[in-house]
Parts: structure tokens; C-alpha cells; sequence
């Protein structure tokens, strides 16, 4: 039936595969052949009820894709012609071949064109032995203090598969960066053989609680720590994602956000100032970081003669690994262990999972009411911000806000300027992992 099949044909279509490699996915995974048959004619025609039309049946041309980019080069400065093609299917629905995007950028974007330089990049080695070996995670500090935003991620390093792409006012709290790990645990019911970062207190939470659950499950595994700490920059993968989040993410909404700076809008030590910023602003960028973390995922990364690892869709390898020849070391995880390690790291009651005191949060959504609730958008977010941020002074004057409430709200702006004082201890005496990568 259809309305089985139709969201795989959707899933694999923004994996960009071909009809006969669809074709093949949903024979061999998703249609019992024994009751159902499925040809390319017949596929096809289901395709297009669907509203996917491939690059020719689109009919772009350099002026039909002409608002889409000049809408899109603003939050995507520096993109470039492979980078424009994945975007405008991910996010426009056009399938655009890259000689009319080239072609565009020929006559509408020379200047462009010639400011693009030569990358000088240093080659480094990795090792990892399969899918889900390793789950790599990384913290990103460079705009973190300007904006008040942390970013964090958590990457499957052999198929380049990004696990999460956070954003929140911290990215040093060990029991937040747990959380992420926990999310996605309990999302996909299962984790890594091992967990990796740099060394740093605000990984101790996720180093202690993947060691509990590998524990949970095995074990023999007990007296051993299950997590690899990566000195001297060796933390690679996540690295390199943070790279890319710079050129292909950061320049178009940075652009933004300088706005506020720019203008004294917005000071990160300012407390009204910060806390509304957090409520406008932290979950449209994650909405966006969404956006991209799935376009990326739905993307083959650029064929490298260098990689001795599989190419092709992170997200189908990560799927059917075996289809690529590659082992999958994936442990099925418990909610039980979950749970016990939840409880005991990253309990959902501390402060740190608030976006904003709950008092503060209670006024801000009345008075979003009372200015018509607009969606936060480009053009509408520092409009947003300023007034509701207004409104707040308004109370202030007329009525003071309660110093016990002034100083509830003025503790979560510590949290976020010296992290947390509660940190978690490493579990003692556990025998660290061998180092058999080096």
C-alpha cells in the first residue's frame, strides 16, 4: 500500500538515490514480495503522485532559481556551486543540476567567483573499525561568549554521520553534554562500542555514564572505562564538522546576530538582555541546526581518492552498513540502564535543562501573547527581541521586579558565565582503554 511505503520514498528521494536504487531499497526492505510487486514504470509513477520530480522534469533555468538563491545567499554567504545544489533540494524542493548553478554564478555572482582561495589543508589520520565503534563529541566555543550560544556535537567518525547538533546558552555542563549523548540513545536503542573526546571536566558525565551502560550490558567490562580521551588535537571528526559548520552555516546567521551587537541591542552580561535572547533566539537556531544536520546527513560527502572508508549517504550507511561492507558494532541499549544513568548524571529537574527560570519563562510567553505571537524568522527576530525586551523594562519601572525573583534569574546567568559548580567525578579506579589507534 501506498501510505507504507510513501515515507521511505520520501527518506531515500533526500538521500538523493537514483529510481533504481529506491526501487531496490524498497523491494528488499520495506515490500513483502510475496503479497506485493513493485517495477520502475509503476515506481516512477507513484514518485511523481508524490510531488518528486527529478532535475529534467523541473526545467531550471538560471532565472527560475534566481529568487530561490538571492533569498538563500543571505543566510548562505559563502556557498558554493556543490553546496547550492544540496541546499536548494533540501530546503527549496528543486533539483538543480550543478552546470545551471555554475552557469548562475557565471552571471550573477562573478565577483564571487574570483574571491574564492586556494585551501591549504593538513592532512591527519584516523582509525575506526566500523559503524558505531566510535561516537565522537565536541563542544564549540568561538562564539560562545560573544552570543551567549554554545554549539555541541556528537559524529559517527566512519561514516561522518552527525548524531546530534546542539545549541543552548552552555555547552560545559557535564551533565547537558550527557544528555545529548542519553537522547540519542534512547532515540536510536542503541549506542557505540566506545565513546570519545578531549579531555575536559565537562566530559566526565558522559564518560561515566556510557562506562555504566557498556557496564549494564556486559558484564565483563567491568573495572574499565569506556570512553577514549583524545589529547594533542586528535579529536579529528568533530573538528572538521566545526570547519564546515563555519563556512557553510555560521557566516549567514553570525551576519544576524552582529546586528544586535552592532546596534547595543544585546550585551550577554546584561541580564534582561540575555535572558531574552535565550528565549527568542536559542530555539530558532537549533530549528536551523535541524535543518542542516539533516541536509548533511542526506549527503554524500565529495568522493576523496585518500579515504580508504565507504562513501556514500551517511544516513543510509548508518541504516544498512552491511550494503557498504562494513561491520556495525552498535549495542543495543536497555531503557533500564538509560534510566539508572539518567537518574544518577542528568537528572531532568536541574537547572541547567531550563532555557529560562521558570517565573521569567511564565511572563515572556504572556507578553509573546500580547504582541500576536510572530514566527521568528531573519527578518522578524531582532523585532521580537526588542519588544519583548521593551515590555520587560516597561514592568521593571512600574513595578520593580521581587529581588528574590531578580536573583533567581540573575543565578542563571552565572551558570552560564562560570559553568557549573556542581561537577561530576570521574568513577575511580577504572583501567583506561589501550591506545591501539596511535
Amino acid at each position: 500500500p501506498l501510505e507504507d511505503i510513501a515515507p521511505h520514498i520520501h527518506r531515500y528521494w533526500k538521500q538523493c538515490k537514483d529510481d533504481k536504487a529506491i526501487l531496490h531499497l524498497l523491494n528488499e526492505y520495506h515490500i513483502d514480495k510475496t503479497k506485493y510487486g513493485l517495477g520502475l514504470t509503476r515506481f516512477r509513477q507513484i514518485r511523481e503522485s508524490l510531488g518528486l520530480y527529478r532535475t529534467r522534469s523541473q526545467h531550471h533555468n538560471i532565472n527560475s532559481i534566481r529568487l530561490a538563491l538571492l533569498r538563500l545567499r543571505a543566510q548562505y554567504p559563502k556557498a558554493g556551486a556543490r553546496e547550492i545544489v544540496s541546499i536548494l533540494f533540501h530546503e527549496e524542493n528543486m533539483s538543480v543540476s550543478g552546470n545551471i548553478v555554475t552557469k548562475y554564478f557565471s552571471v550573477f555572482e562573478p565577483e564571487l567567483v574570483k574571491e574564492r582561495h586556494k585551501n591549504c589543508l593538513r592532512r591527519k589520520r584516523f582509525w575506526a573499525a566500523g559503524v558505531n565503534d566510535i561516537w565522537a563529541v565536541d563542544q564549540h566555543d568561538k562564539r560562545k561568549y560573544k552570543f551567549g550560544s554554545a554549539p555541541h556535537t556528537g559524529i559517527d567518525p566512519f561514516i561522518g554521520f552527525t548524531h546530534w547538533l546542539k545549541i543552548w546558552w552552555t555547552n560545559s555542563n557535564p551533565r547537558l553534554v550527557l544528555s545529548y549523548y542519553l537522547d540519542e540513545v534512547e532515540e536510536q536503542g542503541y549506542g557505540p562500542l566506545v565513546s570519545q573526546s578531549d579531555p575536559g571536566t565537562e566530559n566526565f558525565g558522559l564518560a561515566n555514564g556510557h562506562t555504566l551502560i557498556r557496564h549494564f550490558h556486559d558484564p565483563s567490562l567491568r573495572g574499565t572505562l569506556q570512553h577514549r580521551w583524545m589529547r594533542e588535537k586528535k579529536n579529528v571528526m568533530p573538528e572538521i564538522s566545526w570547519s564546515q559548520l563555519r563556512h557553510r552555516f555560521t557566516p549567514g546567521f553570525e551576519d544576524i546576530l552582529d546586528i544586535g551587537v552592532n546596534n547595543g541591542w544585546y550585551d550577554p552580561d546584561i541580564l534582561l538582555e540575555a535572558l531574552v535572547f535565550r528565549w527568542v533566539f536559542i530555539p530558532w537556531l537549533q530549528k536551523k541546526l535541524d535543518s542542516y544536520r539533516e541536509r548533511v546527513n542526506n549527503t554524500a560527502k565529495r568522493a576523496d581518492r585518500n579515504k580508504v572508508l565507504p562513501h556514500g549517504v551517511p544516513n543510509d550507511m548508518a541504516e544498512h552498513p552491511g550494503d557498504y561492507g562494513v561491520l556495525d558494532f552498535k549495542i543495543k541499549v536497555e531503557q533500564e540502564a538509560i534510566d539508572m544513568v539518567r537518574a544518577l548524571y542528568a537528572p531532568p529537574d536541574d537547572e541547567v535543562f531550563q532555557l529560562v527560570p521558570p517565573d521569567f519563562h511564565a511572563i515572556i510567553t504572556q507578553m509573546y501573547a500580547e504582541i500576536g505571537q510572530p514566527a521568528v524568522t531573519r527578518e522578524s527576530c531582532w523585532n521580537i527581541d526588542l519588544q519583548l525586551l521593551g515590555k520587560f523594562r516597561i514592568l521593571d519601572n512600574l513595578y520593580n521586579i521581587p529581588q528574590d525573583m531578580d536573583a533567581e534569574w540573575g543565578f542563571a546567568l552565572t551558570m552560564a558565565r562560570k559553568e557549573h559548580a556542581k561537577d561530576i567525578e570521574l568513577i575511580p579506579n577504572l583501567q583506561p582503554l589501550r591506545r591501539n589507534w596511535t
